[in-house]
């Protein structure tokens, strides 16, 4: 009989544990619509992984007016072409990325900006089913809740840039030495080729590869710079 009364009680508390779980997201999810990000787990990790180095975390937040125009083209031609065009997914991308990925041991990923700042900002790094159902929920949820240019806005500060160094505040202090506002074409580029994989891909002394995709980049900048929804978001008009 005693078993019979805990069990409902248990599963009482645990809704109203999971409901005060739910709640406090969603308002979380609310508030980061106007106040920046504290810290998240992928910059808790890297301080881990520093620690005994004589490398220390860097991090620091740059306004959406203050990050230089070719900053978020180039973002937006490495990462994600038809970022003002879908609603968090591109599933023509996820679509191709699953083929190839049942036909290649080299995983090909197929996410968003969208998606890659759902998964910064709220969650860890892996790729368990797990994770990604709670990826394509704060992804969905921020798409309505913040928008386009509030998304672009927290990647280009919570992007990873290298290592220990997290946006492109941070990455313009420590590669060039200026602001993240005075950044060119090819600095921008440069920064943006290292967003796959930020230890290998170093900007200083930048790696071949690293060489190789900025100017790729450069091309896909000049290719998407006339789209006219594209140029409203990067100049602020959007």
């Amino acid at each position: 009989m005693k078993l019979k009364g805990i069990v409902p009680r248990t599963w009482r508390r645990l809704r109203r544990v999971l409901l005060v779980l739910f709640v406090a997201q969603f308002i979380y999810i609310i508030i980061l619509r106007w106040v920046n990000p504290p810290i998240t787990l992928t910059e808790i990790g890297s301080w881990f992984s520093l620690w005994g180095t004589d490398k220390k975390l860097q991090k620091a937040w740059a306004n959406y007016d203050e990050i230089s125009q070719h900053a978020k083209l180039a973002v937006i031609a490495s990462e994600d072409q038809l970022f003002t065009d879908h609603d968090g997914f591109d599933f023509k991308s996820i679509e191709k990325a699953m083929k190839h990925n049942q036909q290649s041991k080299k995983i090909r990923g197929a996410s968003t900006i969208s998606q890659q700042v759902a998964k910064n900002v709220f969650l860890w790094q892996g790729r368990s089913w797990v994770r990604k159902g709670l990826e394509v929920y704060f992804t969905f949820m921020i798409e309505k809740i913040w928008g386009k240019q509030r998304i672009l806005e927290v990647y280009l500060n919570v992007a990873q840039t290298g290592d220990g160094i997290f946006g492109f505040e941070s990455a313009a202090q420590a590669y060039y030495n200026k602001s993240a506002a005075s950044l060119n074409r090819e600095e921008a580029a440069m920064i943006t080729a290292c967003l796959p994989n930020p230890v290998k891909y170093t900007v200083n002394p930048p790696a071949r590869i690293t060489s190789y995709r900025q100017r790729h980049i450069l091309v896909q900048m000049r290719n998407i710079a006339p789209d006219p929804d594209i140029a409203d978001l990067v100049t602020g008009r959007k």
